[in-house]
């Protein structure tokens, strides 16, 4: 019933710090695949070298931002499914008790878990939601994205974790994930289908979420990757659910994210381009051409 029964007591500092360097050296993968991708696309552009180095280090800039808009989305969206998952297994083992856990508060908790189990629910989405507002805003502000681009990448994410469950479904995990998932393909379905949207709409989200597919494709190569080296290394434990790990990994990019964010890293790979010089006069000379004449002593007597 406490907490010990969801984490590894074993994952001490040095196995945290190992599983961070790692998780630090995935994401910066990551983001120098997104950055190789965008010098490919502006190389190709009919422009001159100062518009692609400018066109360069704006996509580069925003595309990471939305890299990791998704990775915060993902944690924000997962934290509401292991809330979920960990809130169902601990009523579960409070009913084989008898419906006493020994603590008065978590017995009324679960009392009101079992009559009102959908509006709590409801209020995990919408502070999962609020999680995401605070952490890219204030956390991680990220302002190379704008509003539309965040909600789209906020969409995906949704797209992303029900893929995550569906697997976790797939590999014999024992918990019930099927109510989340109903939930978050009604959010999914209410982003693309509104009672004022057009067909137009429809399918302008729909472009937006593909032009964004690479975020999916990473975060969830990314996230798999980790899942497997901390399963593997036993810094994660099956006993204590997958999703649990998944969610403890996702933290830990949370925190690669931010060192990554703040330290400025980007800077070494991404710079930003030059002012273009002002162009000269006509006829060859500049400004400091046209400085007042000077005149010999002769002219001088002459005028």
């Amino acid at each position: 019933m406490t907490v010990d029964a969801y984490i590894n007591p074993d994952f001490g500092w040095s196995q945290k710090l190992i599983f961070l360097l790692v998780t630090l050296s995935g994401v910066l993968i990551c983001i120098l695949m997104i950055i190789a991708g965008v010098a490919v696309s502006t190389s190709m552009m009919k422009a001159d070298s100062h518009t692609k180095k400018k066109d360069f280090y704006e996509r580069a800039h925003n595309r990471v931002q939305r890299f990791y808009e998704m990775i915060i989305s993902g944690t924000s969206v997962l934290s509401f499914s292991c809330a979920y998952v960990v809130i169902n297994h601990i009523y579960a083992k409070a009913q084989d008790m008898g419906d006493v856990t020994g603590s008065p508060g978590l017995d009324s908790f679960l009392s009101l878990w079992a009559d009102w189990k959908d509006f709590i629910l409801l209020l995990l989405i919408c502070l999962s939601c609020f999680l995401n507002s605070l952490l890219d805003r204030l956390v991680i502000p990220l302002k190379k994205t704008d509003r539309s681009e965040k909600a789209c990448v906020r969409m995906l994410a949704m797209f992303y974790c029900i893929i995550i469950l569906i697997h976790l479904n797939n590999i014999g995990d024992e918990s019930e994930y099927n109510p989340v998932m109903i939930y978050y393909f009604g959010l999914m379905v209410g982003r693309f289908v509104y009672f004022d949207a057009s067909f137009r709409d429809f399918l302008q989200a729909l472009r937006n979420m593909f032009k964004n597919i690479y975020l999916l494709i990473l975060g969830l190569a990314l996230t798999g990757l980790l899942c497997l080296f901390g399963f593997g290394m036993e810094y994660l434990l099956e006993k204590n659910y997958y999703i649990v790990g998944a969610f403890y990994t996702h933290l830990f990019m949370l925190v690669a994210v931010f060192i990554l964010h703040h330290s400025h890293i980007l800077s070494l790979f991404v710079r930003k381009p030059k002012d273009e010089p002002e162009e000269e006069y006509a006829d060859g000379y500049e400004e400091d051409d046209y400085d007042e004449e000077e005149f010999s002593d002769e002219e001088i007597q002459d005028l």
